[in-house]
């Protein structure tokens, strides 16, 4: 079975979209995991479409910092990797209602997820923030986190700004993300760029190898294509 869901829309319609625990999508298999998913057709592509599950994972907005950044991701199946270079292009829209007053795009990726979910890394993106006139609010566009102890609120309370800063990327856009994941470090490369757009020179969580996931947070729903592994370093083969 080459695809487990696939739903055709006129461009970037989306015609009820049936979910699934699983979806087979460019030739790799993923699980869902509080999240939504379906292969559907934008702008005459056969793209990935993520959004979180609130029924299966609920926001409140008197609990932000416990309510976001959690385990709401399309989690890769069969991969354990401790470094690994992947890269994938996202596009984020916000969805209309969305239970979160100030919805920013919120996608990107975990990394280093391990089998049961409980600790990962992460880096995203607020699109949404990236184009802002206000420049505190574009200081904030790419954000990293470790789960489960180092969520958004608690890194800026302890460092200020060091997990966060300015990227000029935008909603409704095709942008490319590449992360390299070293030992402690990692590094993003948004859209080609040859240099490093964000750098985190030392992570903060406790998971020394997983697997990759995709995510998205409240009010968005996220588009993914282009889903590649440039390199890896499986468990125990010299990695961290």
């Amino acid at each position: 079975m080459k695809k487990l869901l696939s739903i055709l829309a006129l461009g970037a319609a989306l015609v009820s979209p049936a979910f699934a625990e699983h979806i087979e999508w460019e030739g790799r298999k993923f699980e869902t995991v509080n999240v939504k998913a379906a292969v559907v057709s934008l702008r005459g592509e056969q793209v990935l479409r993520v959004e979180r599950d609130l029924k299966a994972l609920p926001f409140d907005t008197t609990r932000l910092e416990e309510t976001v950044d959690d385990r709401h991701f399309l989690k890769l199946s069969q991969f354990d990797f401790s470094d690994v270079v992947f890269e994938v292009k996202m596009l984020a829209r916000t969805i209309p209602n969305s239970p979160y007053a100030s919805p920013q795009g919120f996608i990107g990726a975990y990394f280093r997820v391990k089998a049961d979910n409980s600790a990962f890394e992460s880096i995203y993106l607020r699109p949404n923030a990236g184009r802002s006139n206000n420049q505190a609010v574009r200081n904030h566009t790419v954000q990293y986190f470790a789960y489960p102890g180092y969520k958004f609120a608690t890194l800026r309370a302890e460092a200020g700004d060091l997990y966060e800063t300015y990227a000029d990327i935008g909603m409704d856009e095709w942008i490319t993300m590449r992360i390299h994941v070293a030992g402690e470090k990692a590094e993003l490369f948004l859209n080609d760029a040859k240099y490093a757009s964000f750098i985190v020179n030392k992570m903060k969580g406790t998971s020394k190898s997983g697997t990759i996931g995709l995510y998205v947070d409240i009010g968005t729903e996220g588009f993914f294509k282009d889903f590649r592994i440039i390199s890896a370093t499986p468990r125990g083969a010299g990695g961290a």
